[in-house]
């Protein structure tokens, strides 16, 4: 269970980062530096800091070759079909959904306290987002647009610690935490949701 959520939000991120790429105009090679920088750089952060080595995907031949083929055929399928405007934030919010969980099982195996944990998933789950619309020229990355970002991934990081202090198993842990991450994310998207903002005086 937790292996194919893994390569689903892999797979998201993979294809978020060759769309931006597209949105931006990029060419194929662009497209493939995106999708690999999406996917990896917030667990690489996250490695980094928990001073984790060799980084995960630097032994993972799967990995990057499901990053790389994701983003061949998106690249691909974007030649012959236009999507629609919203495809890249809802397949964003899977990735984030997905990875942010990795991030809190990845922190919890490696002994971080609670407030770690919470703080490392969240940077796992954001990190390529911002990178990606760096990358692109986007300013100010997704992440500061939309206030129901690193907010739905934290709920979720929330949520999994939770669960895996009950004793939940892993796996169902990760979905249904995964699942509050993606429906914030979503529902905050569809129906124009934000965090209480301050007056301006």
């Amino acid at each position: 269970m937790l292996h194919v959520l893994y390569l689903v939000g892999v797979s998201a991120f993979a294809a978020s980062g060759v769309l931006a790429a597209h949105r931006a105009n990029m060419d194929p090679f662009g497209g493939l530096v995106l999708a690999f920088a999406a996917t990896i750089s917030g667990g690489t952060l996250r490695d980094l800091i928990l001073d984790r080595h060799p980084l995960y995907w630097t032994h993972d031949w799967v990995l990057l070759t499901i990053i790389a083929g994701v983003g061949v055929a998106t690249m691909a399928f974007l030649r012959y079909r236009q999507l629609p405007q919203r495809t890249l934030l809802l397949v964003d919010a899977v990735g984030l959904s997905v990875v942010t969980v990795i991030g809190a099982r990845a922190a919890i195996g490696a002994g971080a306290t609670p407030l770690a944990v919470l703080i490392l998933s969240v940077l796992t789950g954001v990190a390529g987002e911002v990178i990606r619309d760096v990358l692109c020229g986007e300013f100010p990355p997704l992440l500061l647009r939309e206030d129901v970002y690193a907010t739905a991934a934290l709920a979720g990081a929330v949520c999994y610690l939770l669960l895996d202090r009950a004793g939940v198993a892993a796996g169902a842990a990760a979905v249904v935490s995964a699942g509050v991450v993606f429906a914030l994310r979503v529902g905050a998207m569809y129906f124009g949701l934000h965090l209480p903002r301050p007056r301006r005086i």
